[in-house]
């Protein structure tokens, strides 16, 4: 076998050496090979072990190959047929085969592969079967079922606490009911299984106390207190007599304070001496009892009690209360005495403050600076002072022979004591209490002695200054005390709202925005400041951005009416009349006796075309405020326009009491008699309203027409009046225009604006014309709905001359200055309007020759 070479010279043949085959892999010479024979004689095919390696065979044969002959013989027998080497690929030597190089033996067999196999099974898993079956579980033992009941009761007893923590209180009593029907299961399973002495004593108080706090939080307080009482009377429960103190809180809910008093003392007997915080709680709810009952002098020595033992602002703002409630100034002063003597056990605020340049403690410092600890210590100062505060509000103006001394007793013992931060403030009290009694000469005094104090409480006193100058219209002291208070705090947002309303009472609108802009930088929350905004918005047009402070300010401060009807006001002006019916429908939810709301409604209805849903808001208005000429103006022209007009009589009749001396109301109650065919009331009418206004041309007009379709003589008559008349208003009208008399024009304008309602025709008898077109220009001038401020012309003509004609609205301005904002109204079908023509009855006739003229 020729040797392998592992490199070549550039003159050799690029392909030689690729024939070269390892000595191990060589079948040329396994004739010559005396272990490969000795290996084929033997019956397992092993080399056998005491052979040595053939000389020149350079490897040994590789297991995993099997050897076969041409002829079906077992090897070894000598027979006839060249053995021949097979692997798992085909033929790999043998002397017959001829086949030269074939694939290397490999050891398959050792890992599991055959040749013969077809399956992939290297860890031989067929020759075992199947799996043998799953051993089946036996079934729980009686104590495993008790240990998973009691699991699941406790679950339960979770739940209904966590859905009471979130205030679902129907969910909670649920899930304590479900538990203790479980718990009543879980005892009688032990009975049955002869398990009693394992009772479980407190998951069975769980159970109990769960049910009976989810019932008294669900109002069943009968339920509650017989489930209380099953855990009082069992002596196997521990301290349950202090459950007595829930009875107790139970009967006082219900009203019985006697009870109450009774179940409190009985817990105050259960409660060892060793608890003393708990005997001071029950004492506290004993004296709270009494004072409930009137009963002032027990609940002094209660309070006096825990005083004494345990002082605390909450009992001795209490004890101060009884005192008052007894009228005993001594003991008010000394109650208050005793307060002021309680002890704040809280740190300075100097700790939070940094005072170095360590990064790593002021990252700690602020931290710690808004901590819960933090917010338990302010809310501890916050109730410590509001206690003191109140109760020199409540004893000032009785413990002296004056208010003001009062107030100096009590702001002179807070100066004395750890408190004397709290004299300032107690101070602005007195001015506010001042400004409640509508002292404003002493309230001013007490807050200007703060001009020159401290910077804080001289700001605060001067925003109080501002805003009483503001009630009592001084725009100019009222800015000057706001500038104040701004420039000794740049951070008082009150004093820049107080600065914006001087600046919006001035009509610098866009001054007092920037104020306000500035106020809510400093607090955002300043509900004040973003309601003045959105007005000052509103006054500037700028309606998107009024809308979306209104809508922060709704989110801040739910269900406040003012805010409500602002928004609804300012869709109103958007014209989006869906959201601003449905704004004003949920204002009517807040105060729904309010007409102007029920009005507003009304336009917006009427100026969709909803008639019907128009008259119900209009109707509604009236009801609750019969005295709005704009409404009973509608409501009128509503019968008339739907031609009941026998209804629109009292309508008009209302106006006419409201406006005596406006002759519009009483031609309007005439015209409804004449439409509804009452002509005799018509007549009568019409010469009352003659008789109190003679230089009326409106009336003399339809009483010149009145009577001739009755046939009366009177015509002709009241055709000479009208001419006189007509004459006097001309010279008027000359002498007016000349200025030839001062007083003219006055007289004129008068005696023009209650000469006619209506167009005002000069010529006796002549009627306007009535054409399709004239209710849409009657209605042309009109301002679009939601101007509250803007002037409203009459719906109605005064010149209504006969029921069958079409009504056309008159553009005469009532007193009130209002301009209709409805629109347009759709006009009123026209029917039997087209008199028939004269038909001639010998029209179609003919005429013979005999009958024509010669």
């Amino acid at each position: 076998m020729e040797t392998l070479r592992f490199g070549v010279d550039d003159d050799d043949d690029l392909y030689s050496g690729f024939d070269a085959v390892h000595p191990a892999l060589d079948t040329r010479e396994l004739d010559a090979d005396q272990g490969f024979q000795e290996a084929v004689r033997t019956s397992y095919g092993r080399r056998p072990p005491t052979q040595g390696r053939a000389p020149g065979t350079g490897a040994r044969l590789p297991t995993g190959a099997r050897l076969v002959s041409a002829a079906p013989q077992r090897l070894g027998t000598g027979q006839g047929g060249v053995p021949m080497l097979i692997s798992s690929m085909g033929p790999v030597g043998g002397g017959a085969s001829g086949d030269g190089l074939r694939r290397p033996m490999t050891s398959m067999r050792g890992t599991g592969y055959t040749s013969q196999s077809s399956m992939f099974d290297p860890l031989n898993q067929a020759s075992k079967g199947p799996a043998p079956p799953l051993i089946s579980k036996s079934e729980e033992s009686p104590e495993e079922k008790i240990k998973s009941l009691e699991r699941r009761v406790m679950e339960l007893i979770e739940e209904s606490c966590i859905a009471a923590s979130r205030g679902e209180i129907r969910l909670a009593l649920d899930r304590a009911k479900e538990a203790s029907s479980k718990e009543r299961s879980l005892i009688r399973q032990r009975e049955q299984a002869g398990l009693s002495d394992g009772h479980n004593l407190d998951l069975t108080f769980s159970v109990l106390f769960n049910l009976a706090n989810q019932y008294a939080a669900n109002d069943m307080y009968t339920e509650a207190l017989n489930t209380y009482q099953v855990i009082t009377k069992d002596r196997m429960f521990n301290n349950s007599g202090r459950l007595r103190v829930n009875m107790g809180n139970i009967h006082y809910k219900m009203g019985q304070y006697n009870k109450a008093i009774k179940f409190y003392r009985m817990a105050l007997d259960q409660v060892p001496n060793t608890h003393k915080s708990m005997r001071i709680k029950i004492m506290h709810n004993i004296g709270l009892v009494f004072v409930r009952m009137g009963q002032y002098s027990e609940a002094c020595t209660s309070f006096e009690y825990i005083m004494q033992e345990e002082p605390n602002f909450k009992t001795g703002l209490d004890l101060v209360t009884a005192y008052y409630a007894l009228g005993d100034k001594d003991k008010m002063k000394k109650g208050f005495l005793r307060l002021l003597e309680c002890q704040l056990d809280i740190d300075d605020d100097e700790k939070y403050t940094s005072a170095s340049d360590d990064p790593h403690s002021n990252l700690i410092l602020e931290v710690i600076r808004n901590d819960t600890l933090r917010k338990m210590e302010r809310h501890m100062k916050q109730e410590a002072e509001r206690s003191l505060l109140t109760a020199a509000k409540l004893i000032s103006p009785v413990i002296e022979g004056t208010f003001s001394a009062g107030y100096n007793w009590c702001v002179d013992a807070i100066k004395n004591s750890q408190y004397a931060d709290l004299a300032n403030d107690l101070e602005i009290n007195k001015a506010v209490m001042y400004l409640r009694q509508k002292n404003f000469k002493d309230a001013v005094e007490t807050l200007k002695m703060f001009e020159k104090k401290e910077t804080k409480v001289a700001s605060t006193a001067a925003t109080n200054l501002s805003f009483l100058y503001f009630l009592q219209n001084e725009v100019e002291m009222a800015e000057k005390y706001a500038q104040m208070a701004r420039d000794s705090n740049g951070y008082n947002d009150s004093a820049l709202v107080n600065l914006g309303n001087c600046c919006f009472q001035r009509k610098d609108y866009e001054k007092a925005r920037e104020h306000y802009v500035a106020a809510l930088d400093i607090d955002a929350s300043c509900v004040e400041a973003l309601y003045n905004l959105a007005l000052t918005n509103k006054k500037l047009g700028h309606f998107g951005e009024a809308l979306d402070s209104l809508l922060k300010m709704h989110a801040i401060v739910r269900n406040y009416p003012p805010v409500v009807y602002q928004i609804a006001s300012l869709y109103q002006l958007l014209r989006d009349y869906d959201q601003a019916s449905e704004w004003y429908l949920q204002l009517l939810g807040l105060v729904p006796t309010d007409p102007h709301i029920h009005q507003r409604l009304g336009q917006i209805f009427d100026s969709e075309g909803d008639k019907q849903q128009a008259y119900q808001y209009y109707f509604d208005s009236y009801r609750y405020f019969p005295s709005n000429l704009e409404v009973i103006d509608w409501l009128g022209s509503y019968f008339i326009e739907h031609q009941v007009a026998e209804k629109a009589i009292s309508y008009f009749e209302r106006a006419a009491l409201m406006q005596p001396d406006e002759p519009k109301w009483h031609l309007m109650v005439a015209a409804c008699h004449r439409r509804s065919g009452n002509y005799q009331q018509a007549l009568q009418t019409y010469k009352q309203i003659n008789r109190r206004f003679p230089e009326n041309v409106e009336c003399l007009k339809l009483l010149i027409r009145l009577s001739n379709d009755l046939g009366l003589k009177e015509a002709a008559e009241y055709a000479q009046e009208l001419k006189k008349v007509e004459r006097a208003h001309e010279q008027r009208e000359s002498r007016a225009a000349s200025g030839s008399r001062p007083g003219s024009r006055r007289s004129s304008s008068r005696a023009s604006r209650s000469g006619s309602a209506a167009s005002g025709y000069e010529e006796a008898g002549v009627l306007p014309p009535k054409s399709p077109g004239a209710r849409a220009s009657a209605f042309s001038a009109r301002s679009i709905p939601g101007s509250a401020l803007s002037g409203r012309a009459t719906r109605l003509s005064l010149n209504d001359l006969d029921e069958n004609e079409p009504y056309i609205p008159s553009n005469k301005e009532i007193d009130s200055s209002y301009v209709d904002p409805l629109g347009p109204l759709q006009e009123r079908p026209k029917t039997s309007m087209r008199r028939k023509q004269d038909e001639d009855e010998f029209g179609d006739d003919e005429i013979g020759d005999d009958l024509l003229p010669e």
